[in-house]
């Protein structure tokens, strides 16, 4: 059943255009088969129901918050794993993918191909709306590392499911192999109309930076970029789309919103990329709308695909998977604001914004980790208040963008902010300026965080920044996940 099941899910994938995808049945219909289906399929969520909503029935997408929410603590570790999945078995699942763990000991997440499809859809959309790889060779690298961990081999498969559509696109994964990399790019993608590099943020930065230091010429191989896991700034985009030689930043580029519990949940478009680019600017604004002194990521969302609800300042996310998830508490900070809203705000605060072409789809925003802030005199201090210094000229030729802030305090209990800075391949600490780096810090500190400039007391309103070797073992180790804040 399972197989022609998926078999069916496959033709249809294959048989319709994204237009017609993005046009499927209501959020409504959707929800309530995904209710009824693991109400009574799901042997976990049903004993789950039975303790904690026995009365639990839902007709519409309104009486969803009347359902518990699910959490990793009194779900996903409550119950076995095979539990949570349909009829208890997980051997109906093909594909496993482990989560990174950051949160705690790594889980499994179990999916099968008509999992798959759906989150092959959010790949279409940013490969035909931002890349009109349906009309031009493309040759995508996958830059994920590649394992058992989500990122690598989901987006393998996604794209290649899309390319299975007639798009013109070859893959190739190469993984994390930067020598690979080059290998690939240098002697295959001049047969390309363009090529995108699928990564992590700071690896495909970091891999543009030790490329431009080998004389490899970006800008002649019409790159693109998809991105995931990690908020970055608009500054950091552009400093990005000068290394390619791009002009169209809102087409050239599209981060991702993706878990491994629940797939890719929400992607950057042309139109989202604008709207946060346009905040970018006005950080008054963005405070206004957003609720902090930072910004978050600007992402459309399929309420057909993955339904979103906003609770206390973070995320619940409803949508099929391998372990069907309802009211689950992603726990992720932001929140949701429809299409007529989303436009209507950026219109309020001054915004000229084009909508031609533009999907009209709800818009899901989202901070960067907590856990990487830092506080300073009740000042909370947030990785990309800093990152916005960094990435600007000429900074950006000393440093490769990546730090580790911290605090300090000395005998006399007195503390004091401090930055290490990583410098760029090749380059030594004595042909950069920490000088001008610390007044960038501290002039953007200022401009973006109200809390920085109303807490922390004029004289201690500077920072200690210290210049590192590219990849230096202390700071910035190569092969882990960077972290931006020390306790």
């Amino acid at each position: 059943m399972n197989n022609e099941h998926n078999i069916s899910r496959y033709h249809h994938f294959l048989a319709h255009s994204l237009d017609e995808l993005l046009s499927k049945t209501s959020p409504d219909d959707n929800l309530i088969t995904l209710f009824n289906r693991a109400s009574h399929e799901v042997p976990a969520y049903a004993d789950f129901l039975r303790q904690y909503a026995p009365a639990a029935k839902l007709e519409s997408a309104a009486d969803l918050a009347t359902l518990p929410l699910t959490t990793k603590d009194n779900y996903m570790r409550a119950y076995p794993l095979a539990q949570r999945c349909r009829h208890g078995r997980l051997d109906q699942c093909e594909m496993i993918a482990v989560s990174s763990g950051s949160t705690g000991q790594p889980m499994f997440w179990p999916r099968s191909l008509e999992h798959e499809l759906d989150i092959a859809t959010r790949f279409e959309q940013v490969l035909h709306d931002s890349f009109s790889a349906h009309t031009r060779s493309t040759l995508f690298i996958v830059c994920f590392a590649l394992g058992n961990w989500v990122g690598g081999i989901y987006t393998a498969n996604c794209v290649r499911l899309v390319s299975q559509k007639g798009y013109p696109i070859t893959l190739l994964t190469p993984g994390s192999n930067a020598d690979e990399i080059f290998r690939i790019v240098r002697e295959l993608a001049p047969g390309f109309e363009q090529t995108v590099l699928a990564g992590y943020p700071p690896f495909i930065k970091g891999l543009l930076d030790r490329g431009r230091s080998e004389s490899i010429d970006w800008p002649g191989y019409r790159l693109r970029f998809v991105f995931a896991g990690e908020v970055f700034s608009e500054e950091w985009r552009q400093l990005l789309m000068g290394y390619c030689g791009s002009d169209r930043p809102c087409h050239d580029s599209a981060s991702l919103y993706g878990t491994a519990d629940a797939g890719v949940l929400g992607n950057e478009t042309p139109l989202s990329i604008s709207i946060r680019r346009f905040f970018a600017s006005q950080p008054t604004a963005a405070r206004a709308v957003f609720g902090e002194s930072r910004l978050p990521a600007l992402m459309q969302y399929d309420p057909a695909s993955r339904y979103f609800e906003a609770h206390e300042g973070t995320l619940v996310v409803s949508g099929d998977n391998g372990v069907p998830l309802l009211r689950y508490h992603i726990a992720d900070q932001g929140g949701i604001f429809s299409y007529d809203e989303m436009l209507q705000l950026a219109e309020k605060h001054g915004a000229n914004i084009d909508i031609r072409n533009a999907r009209q789809l709800p818009f899901v925003y989202l901070f960067g980790r907590a856990d990487f802030t830092v506080s300073y005199y009740g000042a909370n201090i947030y990785p990309e208040n800093i990152s916005v210094a960094l990435e600007q000229a000429p900074i950006s030729e000393w440093v490769s963008g990546k730090f580790v802030l911290a605090t300090k305090e000395n005998d006399q209990f007195e503390k004091s902010l401090c930055l290490a800075v990583e410098l760029l391949p090749q380059r030594e600490k004595d042909n950069a300026d920490t000088g001008i780096i610390e007044k960038a810090v501290i002039r953007e500190l200022l401009r973006l965080n109200s809390e920085f400039k109303a807490y922390v007391p004029l004289a201690q309103q500077k920072i200690d920044v210290t210049l590192w070797p590219h990849g230096h073992p202390e700071y910035f180790p190569s092969g882990v996940k960077h972290r931006y804040s020390r306790r």
